[in-house]
């Protein structure tokens, strides 16, 4: 997530400064690498948990005349928008034509380490009441999430989820709407990239040199000009207890600056983000969670259409910025509910008392979350609308880095629209890249800021 989150978080610094074969480890049986269909990524039907909901038939069309009668499908944030009970309303004319539900199995290769590691995975519980993993090596860690600890199982499959190894969006941009309706945006490029327990054909397990890294973010601003060439790194680790590490490269000092693995939750400037939102939709410590399961069931979202032509209004629906039908038809998806917080050892001073995710069963990527402050009110919304894209030697995949979210905060009656990729710009990904962005110390390392302007 976030480019331009990285980005307020540098002016707010520049102010503060200047100014298996047997049984899995959950203790269910390993399914056939193929064994995808749209019920899960195990082939088995995934049973909603209390209530046994219907269907929508193909080519309904979801207005504000009829919603009511698909309420059970909607998360709680986008029936809140049905509602009109917030600033932030669905749009009188608001269409959402629904279609059949399409499931890409994930590639071969990530089921293939599925079945070769899932056994050997263990949780361990931590002193404080967190917990974290063992022997993960690649590949989904509990391809049949249950209890004991089933929400943290969700939460973890998340984590892990298939994405592609590298992704370079050559142009993201993020657009802001205040409580007047007046848009601004600001755009950049990204380089996402996996650096250990890769799955993708032709690409090591863990890039040598790189072995303790997980996963790297890269983004720097293009736009508006004032704000060019500021950077920010953030690198994840193969420890799930290590604290991510966040640098900024700064222009106008020409180098870079670590920040505080702390400041998890400060709003960003001008943006409806946190640092934990990013990598679209969760970027938080897992062994400092809390996580409970409220159930499976089905929700409407939007995956697989078309990207909207143009910059931020153009071809949303406005004030809210939602979907036009023009994308395309959505869908129903199975998810996993779950609800996240931080432990009583961790949640001093923290912004949200709850997130509540919807995570698909066949990719795990959030489709859907709803925030609550420490008051628990209702405080945000974040909608994931994936874009399937075809992944070299893979095959579509819905969980490709390619998405348009929107954050719509309900207390400040603020939001904020990211398109990745926008303006109609190339997005690659793995070989597709090129070679200049295959530079893992340019890209991947903090000493790689200081070349920024050189």
């Amino acid at each position: 997530m976030s480019l331009v989150r990285r980005l307020s978080a540098v002016a707010i610094i520049l102010t503060t400064f200047i100014f298996s074969a047997g049984a899995y480890a959950d203790g269910s049986a390993p399914a056939p690498a193929s064994a995808t269909n749209t019920s899960g990524t195990t082939g088995e039907p995934i049973k909603s948990a209390g209530i046994e909901q219907g269907t929508i038939p193909a080519d309904t069309v979801i207005t504000m005349q009829n919603w009511r009668n698909y309420r059970e499908f909607m998360p709680d944030g986008m029936a809140a928008f049905f509602e009109g009970r917030y600033f932030w309303k669905m749009p009188p004319d608001v269409q959402m034509p629904v279609g059949p539900t399409v499931i890409h199995p994930l590639p071969s290769s990530y089921m293939e380490a599925t079945e070769k590691y899932a056994a050997q995975v263990k949780i361990v519980e931590l002193p404080d009441g967190g917990l974290t993993l063992n022997g993960y090596s690649g590949g989904m860690p509990f391809p049949h999430p249950g209890e004991p600890h089933q929400g943290w199982k969700v939460l973890a499959n998340l984590w892990y989820r298939y994405t592609p190894h590298l992704t370079v969006n050559t142009k993201g941009v993020v657009c802001f709407v205040d409580s007047g309706n007046r848009v601004s945006c600001k755009a950049g490029m990204k380089v996402y990239r996996q650096l250990s327990f890769n799955t993708d054909p032709g690409v090591p397990v863990s890039f040598p040199g790189a072995e303790d890294k997980f996963f790297t973010q890269f983004e720097m601003v293009e736009e508006p000009e004032q704000e060019r060439y500021t950077a920010v790194l953030a690198v994840s680790h193969t420890d799930l207890a290590s604290p991510e590490d966040v640098y900024v490269f700064i222009p106008s000092l020409r180098r870079y600056q670590p920040l505080s693995p702390s400041a998890r939750c400060s709003p960003d400037l001008g943006t409806d983000e946190t640092p934990d939102d990013r990598r679209y939709g969760f970027d938080s410590n897992l062994t400092q969670l809390n996580v409970e399961f409220n159930g499976q069931k089905k929700i409407l979202s939007l995956i697989g259409y078309t990207m909207p032509a143009g910059r931020f209004p153009e071809n949303y629906d406005m004030p809210l910025g939602w979907p036009e039908p023009s994308w395309g038809k959505w869908q129903l998806r199975e998810v996993y509910q779950i609800s996240v917080s931080k432990l009583p050892s961790r949640s001093s001073g923290y912004c949200f008392a709850k997130r509540v995710m919807y995570v698909d069963a066949a990719t795990y990527a959030p489709l859907w979350e709803d925030l609550y402050n420490n008051k628990m009110q209702p405080n945000r919304s974040i909608a994931l609308f994936l874009h399937t894209l075809n992944i070299p030697g893979i095959g579509p995949q819905d969980s490709s880095n390619s998405m348009i979210y929107g954050i719509w905060d309900v207390q400040t009656n603020h939001a904020t629209v990211f398109a990745e990729p926008g303006d109609d710009q190339p997005f690659y990904l793995n070989e597709q890249a090129p070679k200049e962005f295959t530079d893992l110390n340019r890209y991947t390392t903090p000493n790689g800021l200081n070349l920024i302007m050189r």
